[in-house]
């Protein structure tokens, strides 16, 4: 059965409150910064962005935990640095420098950081789902006490990785938690005129999985879904699909100018803008704070990477720190 859920109820403390607003701050200047570079020549090929979702990312990996692994879309730079990836190598591998987390070799859709609990961000679509749940089988048969978490958009629960996995997870009760990002589109196309039935969530109900239908504009209802779903499967309960709502500002990709998308409906999504309503329960000093100090941050991170060196084609990548 799905339940809508549009607000938490957790107490959550200030402390955590502030970093969450830190991280999706720093998310959005992340992708701010990289759609100038794009403009400017600086990033080759092309960049899927992340802006307007920042909610999803944080409030999944606040309730994840050191050793716990996640796979992410090719629109993955938000997901990764929830995770705790620094702003410096991903900016370096995004430019193609030598610093970059994958040697400048990987770039925006195939970024790994072991280190710090990403196995990839997947430029095919339904592929994160098939590496969470190779990771959560991996998991179980080690007896480890982690747990995966599997990002993808809404056009990819029409693929088969989607169900075969669903079904595969519930069968094995394997320790995973799926995330469905519902921007509304698959690309250019409304999800409603591809996808069957009332609800993504309620896919779930065949394969014996619960499932939540989330705000994701919300953090906090993002958290505490998210930490439900995570202690089950740590417990050894099984998979649990959440599906979480939002809306990317960005076209799908920086070749695409989003002109398909009502303008009625772009602004009522930007007023629900999940940074602001973060911030309205913070106090003022701390956002004006974490904004100057994550601004700064940035401006280094970008500085520093411009500033490293281009690989030598002719050596091999530096090899990917495993997680520790």
């Amino acid at each position: 059965m799905s339940i809508e859920t549009s607000s938490a109820g957790v107490p959550v403390a200030q402390e955590e409150l502030e970093r969450m607003y830190a991280t999706m701050v720093r998310i959005r200047l992340f992708e701010d910064e990289i759609f100038r570079l794009f403009l400017a020549n600086e990033v080759e090929g092309t960049t899927h962005l992340y802006q307007g979702q920042e909610a999803v990312a944080v409030g999944v990996c606040s309730a994840l935990r050191r050793g716990d692994m996640i796979a992410a879309t090719y629109r993955g730079h938000g997901a990764c640095l929830a995770m705790g990836s620094e702003p410096e190598p991903l900016f370096a591998e995004l430019l193609g420098r030598e610093t970059g987390l994958n040697g400048g070799r990987g770039g925006t859709m195939n970024v790994v950081d072991l280190e710090h609990g990403v196995i990839g961000c997947f430029g095919i679509v339904g592929g994160s789902i098939a590496a969470a749940t190779g990771l959560a089988l991996a998991s179980q048969l080690s007896r480890d006490g982690t747990v995966a978490a599997a990002f993808f958009g809404d056009g990819a629960t029409n693929q088969a990785y989607f169900h075969e996995c669903l079904n595969f997870a519930g069968t094995r009760k394997l320790p995973v938690v799926y995330v469905c990002e519902n921007n509304l589109y698959g690309e250019w196309t409304p999800m409603h005129e591809v996808t069957a039935g009332a609800n993504i969530a309620a896919r779930a109900v065949g394969y014996g999985i619960p499932s939540q239908v989330v705000d994701g504009n919300d953090v906090l209802a993002v958290r505490e879904a998210a930490g439900a779903a995570v202690a089950r499967a740590r417990a050894g309960e099984g998979p649990t699909l959440l599906e979480c709502r939002t809306y990317r500002h960005k076209g799908h990709s920086k070749v695409d100018p989003g002109k398909y998308r009502p303008k009625e409906e772009l602004e009522e999504w930007l007023g629900r803008d999940p940074i602001p309503r973060l911030a309205a329960i913070l106090d003022d000093e701390a956002v004006e704070r974490i904004q100057d100090e994550v601004e700064g941050e940035i401006e280094q991170a970008l500085a520093a990477a411009r500033a490293a060196s281009w690989p030598d084609p002719e050596q091999p990548a530096t090899p990917w720190k495993e997680a520790s």
